[in-house]
């Protein structure tokens, strides 16, 4: 459409009825940073906090029993095998290494699958702050399907690191490599699992896209990363989800 202004020139324009979308990459990039940066101020909320602390006493818990479970397994099938020499210390030391790398790629798993049984809480507590027309049309979840959520999100990680262990440890001398396909393998991972718990209460509104489901699968494994910061990781990616579902712009014609 051509619009001729007021000193005689003409430019092209959109017309009246219609609105041009603004460039994918760039709204993206920034709807993302906002939704991280929003998702913070979840920890006010007494609900969430509550929920945080409940959360990560049992991931610990669990991991632990888990991490000296795993220990203990794999010293005795060394002795039994009689892979050790002297004292033991080599079994030891070995088990260890594999206890820990286990622990590594299977904390995301275990922290994940416990949050799946509080997300609700995160998600509502975010609408009734922050988008209380949406929680008021909100259906609710019924456990049953946060159970198979849960144990879907479990077995994809679990099943996905077994196959990608031989890939990781060949990788390892590259020294980038380990690292890239991690966060590769978790950006898909994590975006699929978090899509699933925050869309669930609201199935008459669109699913997260494709790439909107990768972004927050991507920054996610990366909060899982730094110490510290990967305790929060959870909580903080499920709020990062939702503040990303709900804050999209109405779709636009184009």
């Amino acid at each position: 459409m051509k619009i001729r202004t007021r000193s005689g020139s003409v430019r092209t324009g959109t017309s009246p009825g219609r609105l041009t979308a603004p460039p994918v990459g760039g709204m993206a990039s920034v709807m993302i940073l906002s939704s991280l940066i929003r998702a913070l101020s979840a920890f006010a909320l007494p609900p969430v906090r509550s929920m945080l602390w409940r959360s990560l006493a049992l991931t610990l818990l669990l991991f632990g029993a888990l991490g000296v479970g795993l220990w203990f397994g794999l010293a005795h099938v060394f002795r039994h095998f009689g892979w050790t020499q002297g004292e033991g210390w080599a079994g030891a030391a070995l088990a260890l290494l594999i206890a820990l790398a286990g622990a590594w790629l299977l904390f995301r798993a275990v922290a994940m699958t416990i949050v799946s049984f509080f997300a609700d809480t995160i998600v509502i507590a975010i609408e009734r702050t922050d988008y209380p027309d949406r929680h008021a049309m909100a259906r609710p979840v019924p456990f049953a399907r946060s159970m198979r959520v849960a144990l879907r999100s479990v077995l994809r990680m679990i099943g996905w690191n077994l196959v990608a262990l031989p890939l990781y440890a060949l990788l390892l001398v590259t020294g980038v490599g380990a690292p890239l396909l991690f966060l590769l393998l978790y950006a898909h991972l994590l975006g699929r699992d978090l899509a699933d718990l925050v869309e669930g209460r609201h199935p008459e509104r669109p699913p997260l896209t494709a790439g909107q489901r990768w972004q927050v699968g991507f920054v996610s494994a990366l909060l899982f990363l730094p110490p510290v910061v990967n305790l929060l990781a959870p909580v903080w990616s499920v709020a990062m989800a939702t503040h990303m579902f709900h804050g999209r712009r109405d779709e636009v014609t184009r």
